[in-house]
């Protein structure tokens, strides 16, 4: 038995295990499935929308910054288109023009001068004591002399501080003339450095050279090595974005356009964890739901498997417990048809016995008749005396066998239930004669403890007898191989019967005492019981409205006490009335 249980409960908690991982896989596995693909689909927008939006910015200020520098070329090419080289060769003029590119402009121009052919400044107006300067070898006048229009890099000069200059070209006599400006460098860097993206993103441009046109910041990547990734990607006029590490490994996503015809690249950086902050925070707060929608799916998966499991255990349980009342029942039945055959057979034994017995009787007392008679002829014989009480012997043997004989054919065959007054005295006496000559087989000794001259009670007497012999029968089989005692005691109780069957056998254990009337249970071995006697005593009893209550003690003994109302239980009064009807 404990190893049929120890398999099943191997059996259930293998199943528990089986339910528990169909039910995860089939409910996790379609939410990580769809999570992943709704995610990956949302991480591909949203970086594509950031990139988009970078785009974007660049290309917005890189409207600014050349309508900045194309505007300042434009006011300069014009005021040169407009006046002649001896206009602005005289100082009070060109000071005038400047006063009204400064006063237009908010002071973006910081001076204006005019240079000859051979890049001496005859003419100038500004801050700065440059009037005669040098700039024939000058880089950017080596350009500028050869270009209609030109705008320098980012410089310090003579002046040893940050500036550009815009340029433009006319002749007089036949010689080529330079009227320049220079463009405030902290409002140029104030178009660029004002732009910020997030929490980390800047902008700043670099030349060709690799070379810094803005104030540069501590975290800006090596520009000759950001100018190599840039231009690796080629020259289009639209604006790339790209991620790269920087030099401390930190992911930076970078957007660049370039300006000024190409001469000039404008790089927007912003650190990555800044620009998908969104994206991380929507990962972020997705991993959290999927956490807790999974830790919710184990725990229903969980409750719902105890709960299956539960109710196919009480399902087997109950099945097995119905199979076994069935085999039970189907084993008594068969018991009750052997009972039911040996008790016919009994009946006829009894009844082909009966009649032998009766002739033997009735012959005796025909002898007895005879010597009666020839008493007189006989009253000298020696064996007169020993004849008759041969004679008397067979006579008395052959009235105990009837009397026996009538008794089994009576219990037989009483298969009614009809109420009558019944003494419960004589009940006991005749259940005590039938069970008396197996109780001295088995070394135990019955005694009758009976009130005299108890009132009838309405009962019927062939179930109140079968209820008395099982519980006798009872204590006979438990007391079988060690002997002991059986008391019956009858005494008058209120208005009840009381009888008490009180037994010196091993005793009934606690746990099984409050089951013994229950249906099928029985504590004797396999083929022995069939667990329906007390039951069946329980329910007589009941419907004779009295009870049936049992002490029990390990290694003590048994005592089974029954009241039996005096006048009936309204049960049996309606039939009792249906009868005399």
């Amino acid at each position: 038995m404990d190893n049929h249980e120890d398999l099943q409960q191997r059996y259930y908690r293998t199943f528990f295990r089986n339910v528990i991982f169909t039910i995860l896989v089939a409910s996790v596995t379609p939410m990580i499935i769809v999570g992943i693909f709704i995610f990956d689909n949302f991480r591909t927008s949203y970086q594509q929308k950031v990139h988009d939006h970078l785009e974007l910015v660049a290309w917005h200020h890189k409207k600014n910054i050349n309508f900045f520098l194309q505007e300042k070329l434009a006011n300069i090419r014009a005021i040169a288109d407009h006046y002649s080289y001896d206009s602005f060769n005289n100082p009070y003029f060109i000071k005038q023009k400047l006063t009204e590119l400064q006063q237009a402009y908010n002071r973006v121009f910081v001076d204006l001068g005019l240079i000859n052919h051979e890049g001496i400044q005859v003419s100038y107006a500004g801050p700065h004591a440059l009037l005669n300067a040098d700039y024939s070898k000058a880089e950017w006048f080596k350009k500028a002399i050869n270009a209609s229009h030109f705008t320098s890099d980012v410089f310090s000069g003579l002046r040893a501080e940050p500036h550009f200059i815009i340029s433009a070209r006319q002749y007089y006599r036949g010689e080529p003339w330079i009227l320049r400006a220079t463009i405030d460098f902290r409002s140029f860097n104030d178009l660029v450095e004002n732009l910020r993206i997030g929490q980390t993103g800047f902008a700043f441009i670099l030349n060709k050279s690799g070379e810094f046109q803005t104030r540069p910041s501590a975290t800006t990547e090596h520009p000759k090595d950001l100018l190599t990734l840039i231009t690796s990607n080629g020259m289009s006029s639209s604006p790339l974005v790209m991620i790269k590490k920087d030099q401390t490994g930190k992911k930076v996503i970078y957007a660049t356009v370039h300006l000024k015809q190409g001469d000039w690249w404008m790089v927007l950086q912003q650190d990555l964890t800044d620009a998908y902050s969104e994206l991380y925070r929507t990962q972020y707060i997705a991993i959290i739901i999927m956490l807790v929608g999974g830790l919710g799916i184990v725990v229903t998966s969980l409750l719902l498997s105890r709960g299956l499991i539960k109710r196919i255990s009480q399902a087997d349980k109950e099945k097995t417990q119905a199979d076994k009342e069935r085999e039970m029942m189907s084993q008594q039945v068969i018991e009750t048809g052997k009972l039911a055959s040996i008790g016919e057979l009994a009946a006829g034994i009894a009844h082909e016995i009966n009649n032998p017995v009766a002739i033997m009787v009735e012959e005796a007392g025909w002898i007895q008749d005879l010597i009666e008679e020839e008493r007189p002829a006989m009253a000298n014989s020696d064996n007169l005396s020993e004849i008759e009480r041969a004679l008397r012997q067979i006579n008395t043997q052959g009235k105990r066998c009837k009397d026996i004989t009538h008794k089994l054919l009576s219990f037989a065959r009483k298969t009614d239930s009809r109420v009558n007054a019944v003494s419960i005295n004589e009940a006991l006496d005749e259940v005590v004669y039938l069970s008396e000559q197996r109780a001295k087989y088995s070394s135990i000794k019955i005694n009758k403890h009976f009130q005299q001259n108890l009132p009838h009670i309405q009962a019927s007497e062939t179930e109140l007898q079968q209820v008395l012999l099982n519980i006798v029968n009872n204590a006979l089989d438990a007391m079988e191989k060690t002997g002991g005692e059986i008391n019956i005691r009858s005494r008058m109780e209120n208005n009840f019967i009381v009888v008490d069957l009180a037994d010196s056998g091993p005793g009934i254990a606690q746990v099984n005492l409050g089951r013994i009337f229950d249906p099928f249970f029985t504590t004797k071995p396999v083929g022995k019981g069939t667990g329906l006697g007390l039951s069946i005593c329980y329910g007589i009893i009941n419907k004779m409205g009295g009870k049936i209550d049992v002490k029990s003690e390990v290694n003590k003994g048994t005592v089974f006490t029954i009241r039996m109302p005096l006048n009936g239980s309204s049960t049996e009064k309606g039939e009792q009335q249906k009868q005399s009807a």
